[in-house]
C-alpha cells in the first residue's frame, strides 16, 4: 500500500520498490514505474498500484480418484505480475488518493483465477489415477500437470501474470482411509519392532548364557587350582615332616652316639679309678701288713681323730677320769 501524505490540498505519494505506480491525470499518464515519489492533486489524479514482487498463493482442494476415493491436494503457486500496465488494464488496481488502499480486490481475483486453473488440471490427473498410485506418484504427476497447464493457460499472459513455480505439498486421503492404509504398515512396523525385540532378547540371553558359562568355567578353574594348592600344601607339609623326622633321627643318632661315647669314657674312667684305688689299697695293705699291731692301733686312733668333729671345750668328770686311768694302768701292767 502506497504511503500518502496530505499538505494544503496537495497529496504526496511515496511508493515501494516492489510496487509499480501509474499516475493518470486527464487521461494522460504522468508517472509510471516502481518506487516513485511525487505530488498530485486528489481531485484530478487517477492512481493505480500494481505489486511486482513474487507472491505465494496457497490452495487446497478436494479431488476423487479413479476408484472413487476422495483425496485432498495441497499446493502452492508462486507468481508475479510481469506486465503491470496490462494487469492494471485488465484488473482493478486503483487506489484511494487519500488512504492509498485498493478500492477493489485485485489479488483475490488473481488468486481465484490461478486456483481454478490449477484445480482443473489437478482434478484431471487425479481422476485418472487410482488411490494407491496417487499416494505413491501423485504428487509429482499433479505438480507437472499443474505447471504445464498454468504455462499453457492463455488468460494468464493476457492478464500480465507469470507463474514462477508450482509446488504440491501433499496429497492425502480421507482420515478413515488413511488410518486403514496405515494399519498394514503399522502392523509390519510393529512386527519388525517385535522381531527386533525378540532378537535383542535372544542376543541378551545368549550373552547372559555366555557370561554364566564363563563364570562357571572360572569357578571350575578356581576349584581345580585350589585343589592343586591343597595337594601342594599337603605335599609340602609331608615333605617338611619327613625332613623334620630325618633331622630328628640324625639328631637322636648323634645324641645316642655321644651318650655311648660318654658312657664308655665314664666306664673307662671308673675302671681306671677303681684299678688305681685297688692298687693303692693293695699297696696300703701290703705296707701295713708288716707293721706292729700297736702301731696300727695308733694309726687307727689318729685316723679316727682326723675324722672326729672339732671340739673346743672338753669337760671330764671324776668318774670318767677314774675309769680311764684304771684302764690305762691295766694296759700297762699287761704290757
Amino acid at each position: 500500500m502506497a504511503d500518502i501524505t496530505r499538505r494544503l490540498g496537495w497529496r504526496h505519494l511515496r511508493g515501494a520498490p516492489t510496487a509499480h505506480v501509474r499516475h493518470h491525470r486527464g487521461g494522460k499518464l504522468l508517472h509510471d514505474g516502481p518506487g516513485l515519489s511525487f505530488w498530485f492533486r486528489a481531485l484530478t489524479a487517477a492512481l493505480s498500484e500494481v505489486p511486482v514482487d513474487d507472491r505465494e498463493l496457497a490452495m487446497t482442494f478436494h479431488a476423487r480418484t479413479s476408484d472413487f476415493q476422495d483425496v485432498t491436494v495441497q499446493a502452492t503457486v508462486t507468481y508475479r505480475i510481469s506486465d503491470p500496465a496490462l494487469a492494471a488494464a485488465r484488473l482493478d488496481f486503483s487506489i484511494d488518493p487519500d488512504t492509498g488502499a485498493w478500492r477493489g480486490t485485485p489479488l483475490e481475483q488473481l488468486g481465484t483465477l490461478l486456483t481454478e486453473t490449477a484445480q482443473q488440471h489437478a482434478l484431471d490427473v487425479v481422476a485418472r489415477t487410482s488411490l494407491s498410485a496417487a499416494l505413491v506418484d501423485g504428487v509429482a504427476a499433479v505438480r507437472e500437470r499443474v505447471a504445464a497447464g498454468l504455462a499453457a493457460e492463455p488468460r494468464l499472459p493476457a492478464t500480465g501474470i507469470e507463474v514462477v513455480a508450482v509446488r504440491v505439498v501433499a496429497l492425502r486421503p480421507e482420515p478413515e482411509v488413511e488410518r486403514a492404509l496405515r494399519t498394514p504398515a503399522r502392523e509390519q512396523i510393529q512386527q519388525e519392532a517385535d522381531r527386533a525385540t525378540y532378537e535383542r532378547r535372544a542376543v541378551a540371553v545368549e550373552r547372559e548364557r555366555t557370561i554364566a558359562e564363563n563364570e562357571l568355567d572360572s569357578q571350575i578353574e578356581l576349584a581345580r587350582r585350589e585343589e592343586q594348592l591343597v595337594e601342594q600344601r599337603g605335599t609340602n607339609a609331608r615333605r617338611e615332616a619327613e625332613e623334620h623326622a630325618a633331622a630328628d633321627a640324625v639328631r637322636a643318632e648323634a645324641e645316642a652316639a655321644r651318650a655311648v661315647r660318654l658312657s664308655r669314657a665314664e666306664a673307662e674312667g671308673a675302671r681306671a679309678v677303681g684299678e688305681a684305688r685297688a692298687q693303692a689299697q693293695e699297696a696300703w695293705l701290703r705296707v701295713h701288713g708288716d707293721v706292729d699291731v700297736a702301731v696300727l692301733h695308733a694309726l687307727t686312733g689318729a685316723r679316727l681323730a682326723e675324722n672326729l668333729p672339732h671340739i673346743e671345750n672338753l669337760t671330764v668328770s671324776p668318774d670318767v677320769l677314774t675309769g680311764l686311768l684304771a684302764k690305762l694302768g691295766g694296759t700297762r701292767e699287761q704290757a
